[in-house]
């Protein structure tokens, strides 16, 4: 994550990357195109100084809002695992929804937080910005407890709650460097929550910001709920005497997995404001933490809509033969689609000459794309 900013200086003045100087660098150098030369800083005081101006205003640039601004400046190190977590949950968000009138689009290339959940706030309220606020919540434990096991922080780094442990019975013991999601799912909840005093799962009804709270911590339950445990041999000739197991966080396409499924067979809350017009003797609804919850139905998303942050589905490719919900009667809400002949070209039957190129042959096939009208 390279910056080239400062505050009293220009672009090509300084050149400076904060995680360089988290690693105790004195030279430092960006890959900025913007940055004209590497600068040595001699005094470390000075280097130190000019760090955090950068981190701070590396915050500040990021559509956060104050609280979120100044849980980043101070936990600084952290930055680049809140970009990344942002990216994770997007791209999962959008992997899952592919295929679906309501795609996870953004209006921006390289979305944050704070853009992405505002970008939806006019359509609050759905299984979708409840999904949002899941894989959001959950991209950010993710990426921060893998920043951990890396040893990119000095704040947190493997769980060695489990190490020693075991059962020297069975052969195996705990060891290796085991997710310390802990850490990840604290700072999800600092960064993300606001705290709501007397939240409990088993009312009837909610607010808005309880409900995404309460989502936001079905998504880091989800890491949680989708870890697995490794294990590595240990004997003469591979014979497994004895094994070294530790706990890891699974891929994050399958913790997307497992939220769609969540998404799929998320409950329905009461609004809060609304119970006074429900009748007295209504029984009270349980919903398990691990449950995504939405409190208005969901728009067709068939039409376009800007001022509700909805792209419609004009102009989406579709797969004619499909009955799924990629399929061009779906997907297309009736309007019906329109068929391309569009040509591609391609390398192919690639051979090794001697000595020493590769020659292929030029392929070209005709392939019909629909779009929706």
């Amino acid at each position: 994550c390279d910056l080239c900013v400062t505050p009293t200086h220009s672009a090509d003045e300084v050149c400076i990357s904060f995680l360089a100087e988290t690693r105790g660098f004195s030279t430092v150098m960006s890959k900025n195109p913007n940055c004209a030369r590497a600068q040595t800083v001699s005094n470390p005081q000075q280097q130190r100084t000019r760090t955090r101006d950068l981190i701070s205003l590396g915050c500040s640039n990021l559509p956060l809002s104050p609280r979120q601004r100044e849980l980043c400046s101070r936990k600084s190190v952290l930055l680049p695992g809140i970009q990344e977590g942002a990216r994770l949950g997007v791209a999962e968000c959008q992997r899952q929804f592919r295929h679906e009138r309501w795609n996870c689009s953004t209006n921006q290339q390289v979305p944050v937080f704070g853009s992405v959940m505002s970008a939806h706030s006019v359509t609050a309220g759905t299984k979708e910005t409840a999904f949002i606020y899941a894989v959001m919540a959950a991209g950010l434990v993710h990426a921060v407890t893998r920043s951990c096991s890396q040893g990119n922080m000095t704040e947190c780094g493997c769980d060695a709650g489990l190490r020693g442990g075991g059962s020297a019975a069975e052969g195996w013991h705990w060891g290796g460097c085991s997710d310390h999601i802990q850490y990840g799912t604290w700072f999800s909840r600092k960064f993300m929550d606001h705290t709501v005093k007397n939240m409990s799962t088993s009312r009837s009804s909610y607010t808005p910001s309880t409900m995404n709270q309460h989502n936001s911590e079905a998504g880091r339950q989800a890491i949680n709920r989708t870890m697995s445990t490794d294990c590595r041999c240990h004997g003469v000739s591979g014979s497994c005497a004895v094994k070294t197991c530790w706990r890891t966080m699974a891929p994050f396409e399958r913790v997307g997995t497992y939220l769609k499924d969540r998404y799929e067979h998320s409950v329905q809350v009461t609004e809060r404001s609304k119970r006074k017009t429900k009748r007295k003797d209504q029984r009270r609804l349980h919903v398990d933490k691990h449950q995504l919850i939405f409190l208005n139905k969901s728009p067709n998303y068939c039409l376009e809509d800007r001022r509700r942050g909805i792209a419609g589905t004009r102009g989406r490719r579709c797969n004619r033969t499909s009955t799924g919900p990629d399929g061009c009667n779906l997907l297309c809400c009736g309007r019906g689609y329109n068929t391309h002949v569009v040509r591609h070209v391609q390398r192919c039957e690639c051979k090794f000459v001697w000595c020493c190129y590769v020659h292929c042959r030029r392929c070209e096939s005709m392939n019909d794309m629909h779009t929706c009208k």
